[in-house]
């Protein structure tokens, strides 16, 4: 359980901590609070998604520039987003697939989850969200929307994430997601407020639609990881992540065409 300390306590080096949690972007020097569980920097998240997603909408603007197509150019930027996460949250969503439906009980399913082999289910989990946000993303630079758009998605997504986090026990007694603990109320509360605002920057009144779709997003793998393990794991962070983005993504290009 995260601490009362944790709980109203908000630190300059959240960011940093957030950052080397959800990326694998070089970060200057930084001394981790001994006292401190990674969930305190939840709050923090929306601003790694920020960050992500910035950096990857810069290289999309730079391959237009250069004449890439918007497919070609698509690819590159999904690439570039994998690559900086280190494809963690992609993973969370194959390992979730597999074994929510790979196996019979909670046991079954959290020790799927656990395995460093994709199975049938994962592979097609991955297929399906990737292709979709490739089409999505192609879709809006062919609409004559720049790749900042993106920040939108990577925002709301991760403010998801904490929603989650913080509404869901953990499933396990070990493992990622109990060492690094559950987010306060504070904490909650901000990431989810990053969350309204990034969406209210998305053109032609798409906010609602947004928010309504991390909203629905959130609460149905909220819902498939209650039924079917009890709570959250690290891996139902990464799907959360994965589907929200996805679910948003959607939404924009629906409203671009």
């Amino acid at each position: 359980m995260t601490s009362k300390t944790d709980r109203y306590d908000l630190r300059a080096v959240d960011p940093l901590i957030a950052l080397s949690l959800l990326t694998r972007l070089p970060l200057p020097p930084f001394t981790w609070p001994e006292d401190r569980k990674p969930a305190a920097a939840a709050w923090a998240y929306p601003l790694a998604g920020l960050i992500v997603a910035g950096l990857a909408a810069l290289v999309g603007v730079l391959t237009l520039a250069l004449g890439v197509p918007h497919a070609m150019t698509a690819v590159i930027i999904l690439a570039f987003m994998t690559i900086t996460t280190g494809a963690m949250h992609e993973d969370g969503l194959a390992d979730c697939a597999d074994g929510f439906w790979g196996g019979w009980d909670k046991a079954r399913r959290l020790e799927i989850m656990k395995d460093s082999a994709i199975g049938t289910y994962g592979v097609v989990a991955l297929l399906a969200v990737f292709s979709l946000r490739w089409l999505a993303i192609t879709q809006l630079l062919t609409a004559g929307i720049a790749p900042w758009i993106l920040c939108i998605p990577a925002v709301c997504s991760r403010s998801a994430m904490v929603a989650v986090m913080a509404r869901l026990p953990n499933a396990r007694d070990d493992g990622l997601s109990k060492s690094t603990g559950r987010p306060g109320g504070l904490q909650t509360g901000i990431a989810i407020f990053f969350g309204v605002i990034a969406a209210f920057f998305a053109p032609g009144g798409a906010a609602f639609a947004i928010l309504l779709a991390a909203l629905l997003s959130a609460a149905s793998i909220a819902q498939i990881a209650k039924t079917k393990i009890g709570g959250q794991t690290g891996d139902v962070l990464g799907a959360t992540q994965q589907f929200s983005e996805v679910t948003i993504l959607i939404a924009l290009a629906a409203i671009a065409s």
